[in-house]
């Protein structure tokens, strides 16, 4: 969860959106920055663990509808450090009314949970259709292998605009193979004003802390998440600024995250069409 999953670094809802709100801008670029902060409480009554990290990601539009991405993550908790690369795209095509944005992800790296070193390697594929820019559905494949976690977690979604101003989104995850244990069910609300965004969410099933990205080992359990974030649009200099609070319960392990982004536009900008 954390920054790609609950502030949406995900290429396929940046892609839900824009197709949804018409988006059609021409070729840019864009740098994200984010930076968060942790604490953890309630591992095997080990008291209270904190952590934070940073990412940074280059976005390039190669035209109205082909996205690409590039980036770097690293994340400390507790005694458990991570690094990853990340590579990400997706294309969009199809007639106004029936567009398709296929898409995939994947983040490769290293860590080291205190004890001992580990590989970390998430892939993922899907596509998004988005029907008459209101009503968009997903289907996902995710791999992850990140120490002894490993396994599939297909995933669904819906999501609907009402009108210009307000997108609701629903998913359904659950793993088919390995050892994830995870079943999980996602609902998230975008808002779009004319001089602030708001988006919020929750989160509950079962899930491993590989898939939340903890840094740790924990079987699937419990899970219970809540998210809250503003988004500040800077129209004059082409960027926004967005903070999200994120509050996470997994079988009484508690976590609190705070993130901050920021993502700004370089080089020459696009124009609608």
């Amino acid at each position: 969860m954390r920054i790609r999953f609950v502030v949406g670094a995900a290429v396929a809802h940046l892609f839900a959106a824009y197709a949804a709100l018409g988006d059609n801008s021409a070729t840019d670029d864009r740098i994200s920055l984010s930076a968060d902060g942790s604490t953890l409480t309630g591992i095997n009554g080990a008291g209270t663990d904190e952590g934070g990290g940073g990412a940074a990601s280059w976005l390039h539009n190669f035209d109205a509808y082909s996205l690409g991405t590039l980036g770097i993550e690293h994340q400390v908790l507790g005694p458990a450090d991570w690094t990853f690369g990340s590579v990400s795209g997706s294309v969009t095509r199809g007639p106004d009314g029936a567009r398709f944005s296929p898409y995939a992800e994947a983040h490769e790296g290293a860590g080291d949970d205190g004890a001992k070193a580990f590989h970390y390697k998430i892939e993922a594929a899907g596509v998004i259709g988005t029907f008459y820019h209101q009503l968009s559905a997903q289907i996902e494949d995710k791999r992850i292998d990140v120490e002894t976690t490993h396994g599939n977690l297909p995933k669904v979604g819906l999501s609907y605009l009402w009108g210009p101003k307000l997108l609701t989104s629903v998913a359904y995850q659950h793993s088919v193979s390995g050892n994830l244990g995870t079943n999980l069910v996602t609902t998230r609300i975008d808002r779009y004003g004319a001089v602030v965004n708001f988006l919020g969410g929750v989160a509950y099933g079962r899930a491993s802390a590989t898939v939340l990205d903890l840094g740790i080992e924990i079987p699937g359990r419990e899970l219970k998440e809540a998210y809250f974030g503003v988004v500040k649009p800077f129209s004059h200099s082409h960027s926004e600024l967005s903070l999200v609070a994120d509050y996470l319960d997994l079988s009484g392990s508690k976590r609190d995250t705070l993130t901050l982004s920021y993502i700004f536009h370089v080089g020459a900008h696009g124009t609608a069409r």
